[in-house]
C-alpha cells in the first residue's frame, strides 16, 4: 500500500511541473522516479490487485522467492542500488518488472545478464561505469520500454535496443558518434535524451536518426555549432540548450511542423 501511495504522490508533484522544468535534463534522485507516469502507476496497481486476489484462491504451496543478495525484492520491484556491484547480479526474479541498478561499479553488461527478464518494463543503470555492452544484452528483455544508462562511460549506442524501447536518457557518457541505423527498429520511441556527451554536428551520421519519430529530442551541453540535420520531422521538442550554436537558418527548423518547443540558441 505504501509503494502505491509513493507512486501516486510522484505522479501528482510531476503533473504540477511548470513547462518550463521539462526541458531540464532527467534527474533520477530515488528508485522511484520509475514511476513518473500513468503507465507505471497503471501496473503498481494491476500488481497490488494480483496480491489482494490471490488472497481468496486455493494455490499451491509457493515456492521460495528468489532475490540477488544485498538487493531488496517486493512487488515484482528489484532494488540492488548503491551495493558496489561489479556486475549484474544473478538470480533476479523472472517477473521482475522495474530493475534499479544505479550507483554501482559495474563496467560491462554481457550476453547473458539479463536472461530470463521478459517481464522487464525499465532499468535503471544510471551512473555505473558501463563502457562495454555485448550485442545481444538487451535481446531477452522484449516487453521493456524505459533505459536510464546516463552517467556511464558509453562511446556510442548499445546496439540491438528492444523495439519495444520508448523512452531511452543515455546522457552524460562519451557518446561522440551516432551511426547510420544506430535507433534502427526503435519506431516506438518516444523520447531520448543525450545531453552531456561530446558530439558534435559531424558526429551524427546520415540516417542516424532513420525511422524513429520522437516527440522529445535533447542534446544540450555537447558541441554542436547548429541544428543537426535530418531529425525525426514528428519532434514536438528539441533542446539543444548549453551548446555552440550562433545562428540557426529558416531552413533548419521549417521542416519541423509539430515543433513547439525548442531551446538552444545561444551557448
Amino acid at each position: 500500500m505504501m509503494l502505491a501511495h509513493t507512486c501516486l504522490l510522484l505522479l501528482l508533484c510531476f503533473a504540477h511541473l511548470p513547462a518550463s522544468s521539462l526541458a531540464l535534463p532527467f534527474e533520477q534522485r530515488g528508485f522511484w522516479d520509475f514511476a513518473m507516469d500513468s503507465d507505471v502507476g497503471g501496473m503498481m496497481s494491476m500488481m497490488k490487485d494480483e496480491e489482494e486476489g490471490s488472497a481468496t484462491e486455493e494455490l499451491p504451496s509457493p515456492e521460495i522467492p528468489t532475490c540477488p543478495f544485498g538487493c531488496q525484492c517486493q512487488l515484482k520491484v528489484v532494488q540492488c542500488s548503491d551495493l558496489g556491484l561489479m556486475e549484474v547480479p544473478k538470480g533476479i526474479p523472472a517477473d521482475t518488472k522495474l530493475l534499479d541498478l544505479q550507483n554501482n561499479r559495474i563496467t560491462e553488461l554481457k550476453e547473458n545478464d539479463f536472461k530470463g527478464l521478459a517481464n522487464l518494463y525499465a532499468l535503471s543503470l544510471v551512473n555505473n561505469k558501463i563502457s562495454k555492452v555485448h550485442p545481444k544484452a538487451f535481446v531477452p528483455l522484449k516487453h521493456m520500454q524505459k533505459l536510464y544508462f546516463s552517467r556511464n562511460l558509453l562511446t556510442g549506442i548499445p546496439k540491438n535496443l528492444p523495439p519495444s524501447l520508448v523512452e531511452l536518457r543515455i546522457h552524460e557518457n562519451h557518446i561522440k558518434k551516432v551511426h547510420e541505423g544506430a535507433f534502427s527498429g526503435l519506431g516506438s520511441m518516444n523520447c531520448i535524451e543525450m545531453g552531456g556527451n561530446p558530439i558534435q554536428n559531424s558526429g551524427f551520421e546520415p540516417g542516424a536518426f532513420k525511422g524513429l519519430k520522437l516527440n522529445y529530442l535533447r542534446i544540450a551541453e555537447a558541441q554542436l555549432t547548429g541544428v543537426p540535420k535530418d531529425l525525426p520531422d514528428s519532434l514536438h521538442e528539441l533542446h539543444l540548450d548549453h551548446n555552440q550554436i550562433q545562428a540557426i537558418e529558416l531552413e533548419d527548423l521549417s521542416r519541423y511542423k509539430h515543433l513547439y518547443r525548442y531551446s538552444g540558441l545561444f551557448p
